[in-house]
């Protein structure tokens, strides 16, 4: 019982790990323990972020920037990894985007660049790490993916962001379809839906401009029922509770963490 929640020695990925939930999720991966790779599209953004986490927690962070929106992104970035490793224990599936545009002139680039990063990049990326994922998975010890999704894929966004929500719905069902057919392979799927966190993502929503440090995050909090936005202990806690043990017998799930946005 005592070691239901560790992660320690594991072996973590975190796709879009450079900021945002991922930044916080890769930080709470290292400060328990484990060791972990980081991936994003900007390179010098991503190295920036394995060296700033890696400086308070020890431990190993590694970063391999990639495009994970294509299947040449994700050839690079296995490819790199397997220069390092030869078994997953965790992958967490995080990289994401959005695209804000009126309906009338919504573009195809926004539909297609969000459903590509969110849903197909995920897909593809389980695929060709299922080789790393099962080689050291047993009945005893799975092995364990993440796809974080969002609420906005289980009730209707408030944001123009139209590809958005249904990609995230999108990839809720690609969990419970993938939990389905891994299992047997002793890989365990789940699916986090996070509601508002002060990411660069949401604060373009809610007219910060993308600037993190000068959004008014507690006017945004006040309008959740929790009466704030979500903490690095509330995405990490949920993320290394999937990643497990303690997640040995929940299997297909999606998970809000959204401070009771979605039950209100």
């Amino acid at each position: 019982m005592q070691d239901l929640f560790s992660v320690a020695d594991k072996v973590v990925i975190v796709t879009g790990g450079s900021r945002g939930i991922g930044e916080m999720i890769a930080a709470g991966f290292l400060a328990n323990g484990a060791k972990v790779y980081i991936t994003s599209r900007k390179a010098d953004v991503c190295d920036a972020t394995a060296a700033r986490l890696q400086a308070p927690w020890g431990g190993t962070c590694v970063s391999i920037p990639a495009d994970m929106s294509n299947l040449a992104g994700i050839e690079h970035f296995c490819a790199e990894f397997r220069t390092h490793e030869s078994h997953l224990d965790v992958l967490i599936n995080n990289d994401g985007v959005a695209w804000g545009a009126p309906l009338e002139n919504f573009p195809e680039v926004g539909w297609d660049k969000v459903m590509d990063t969110n849903v197909k990049g995920p897909f593809f990326l389980i695929q060709k790490l299922l080789p790393e994922l099962e080689k050291h998975a047993t009945h005893e010890q799975p092995t364990h993916i993440v796809n974080v999704g969002s609420i906005d894929g289980i009730k209707t966004p408030v944001f123009e962001n139209f590809s958005y929500g249904p990609s995230k719905a999108a990839i809720h069902h690609l969990t419970r379809v993938l939990a389905a057919h891994l299992i047997k392979r002793h890989i365990i799927v789940n699916g986090i839906a996070p509601g508002p966190f002060p990411t660069y993502m949401l604060s373009t929503g809610v007219g910060g401009g993308g600037d993190t440090d000068n959004t008014d995050w507690d006017a945004v909090g006040r309008g959740n029922p929790r009466g704030r936005v979500g903490t690095a202990e509330d995405i990490a806690g949920l993320a290394i509770f999937l990643s497990s043990r303690a997640c040995g017998f929940t299997i297909g799930e999606i998970i809000t963490c959204d401070g009771g946005s979605v039950v209100s």
